[in-house]
């Protein structure tokens, strides 16, 4: 004869943890695969604090994504960085590219400097693999053809004509004073590609270059090039370098005393926050066109507190990554997959407008995104005034500045 023994509670309760114990593997398989985003900046080397700052910008705008919820129309996907260091060599943002590719990721963002872009976006396109230009300025990026590679701020030809358009403005509006340039630029594809448009479009200002003066990256020393330019007295100085070029070659024409109507740059890559809290004195009233954020925007003001909460400056690498992971986000949900192609055809198909950049609307041609648009910046000794066009200024240009005492 057999008796039935009733189940205890706690029986019926271990039973239960039990099942809930084995089903635990199932539950964390159905959750959402990240999206892994590579980031190829050179965070060491001659260019590693813009690299740096764009590798915040990217981290902060991924870390903003996840907390809102990951992308909604796939399951909340989050966002994953992988990093990667180019050491501010090509070769080396190639050899990373091939790494992370290893490594399961869904697309790329960086590369700051246009020779490390070029070859990196080339060896993504192998796996037709989308790249987010976040910084890179040379055109060639995205002339060539290559389907994988978006850009969402303008390059250096449109960036160039745009200045022309502010300089020439500003000109006519102190009496046509400015009639000759020095141009002085780095020697890879940024500054050489840069200088050369300038070159060609100075004269339809009314402005003749009368000399251009090539430079190595590093250099340490820009005495003689100093005095080669007092003894030339253009009205204008234009550089078009980075950082620490930037910075030495600024402090040694104020060292120097080289009287100029403005010391002017496209796309200079010191003019920044940075160069204004550590150089004011030199910093004052220098003008440059590039990329900027909106001053006028909320969303824009509050990231800058935020980066400066973290002791951070908010420098335009800062802003152009954080914008680029926020474009692909924006893709990410209207195609619900991080699939390559189907990623690739959103971008391409991409009107996203909810920047914090004086930009329109997106608009992608060949890679290249239309609605991106520079602006002209000015210096104080404690801040950086946009100063044209005209729906974004907040201030007016000094110009001509004030000469030596």
């Amino acid at each position: 004869m057999t008796t039935s023994t009733p189940l205890s509670r706690r029986l019926i309760l271990q039973a239960g943890a039990a099942t809930a114990a084995l089903g635990a593997p199932g539950l964390l398989l159905a959750q959402p695969r990240p999206v892994k985003i590579g980031l190829v900046h050179p965070v060491s080397g001659g260019l590693a604090y813009s690299g740096s700052q764009s590798r915040m910008g990217a981290q902060m705008a991924i870390d903003e994504v996840n907390a809102a919820g990951g992308i909604r129309s796939m399951g909340g996907a989050r966002l994953e960085a992988l990093n990667g260091d180019s050491q501010s060599r090509p070769e080396v943002g190639v050899s990373e590219v091939e790494r992370m590719q290893q490594e399961g990721v869904s697309a790329y963002l960086g590369c700051f400097a246009s020779g490390i872009a070029l070859p990196a976006t080339q060896a993504a396109a192998k796996y037709n693999t989308p790249f987010l230009i976040d910084v890179g300025a040379s055109d060639l990026i995205v002339s060539r053809g290559l389907k994988n590679v978006f850009r969402l701020k303008p390059g250096f030809g449109a960036c160039v004509d745009d200045a022309m358009v502010a300089l020439g403005e500003i000109n006519r509006a102190a009496g046509g004073i400015a009639k000759t340039a020095v141009i002085v630029h780095e020697e890879s594809e940024f500054g050489t590609g840069t200088a050369k448009l300038l070159g060609s479009k100075l004269p339809g200002v009314n402005i003749q270059p009368l000399e251009t003066i090539k430079h190595a990256n590093p250099t340490r020393d820009f005495s003689n090039v100093a005095l080669r330019i007092k003894g030339l007295k253009p009205d204008l100085v234009i550089m078009s370098n980075y950082q620490n070029e930037y910075v030495l070659l600024a402090r040694t024409l104020h060292q120097q005393k080289v009287d100029v109507a403005a010391m002017f740059s496209v796309l200079g890559g010191g003019f920044n926050y940075k160069l204004v809290q550590e150089q004011p004195d030199i910093a004052l009233n220098m003008m440059d066109f590039n990329h900027w954020y909106n001053p006028k925007s909320a969303k824009a003001t509050a990231l800058r507190k935020a980066v400066e909460a973290k002791g951070g400056l908010f420098t335009f690498e800062v802003y152009m990554s954080y914008s680029a992971v926020m474009l692909y986000a924006d893709a990410l949900q209207r195609a619900g997959s991080a699939d390559k192609e189907k990623a690739i055809a959103a971008l391409e198909s991409s009107t996203w407008s909810d920047h914090i950049l004086p930009y329109g609307p997106t608009k992608f041609v060949n890679g290249q995104n239309q609605g991106g648009k520079g602006v002209l910046l000015q210096a104080t000794r404690t801040d950086i005034d946009v100063v044209w066009p005209n729906q974004f200024a907040s201030a007016k240009a000094v110009f001509p500045r004030p000469k030596f005492s």
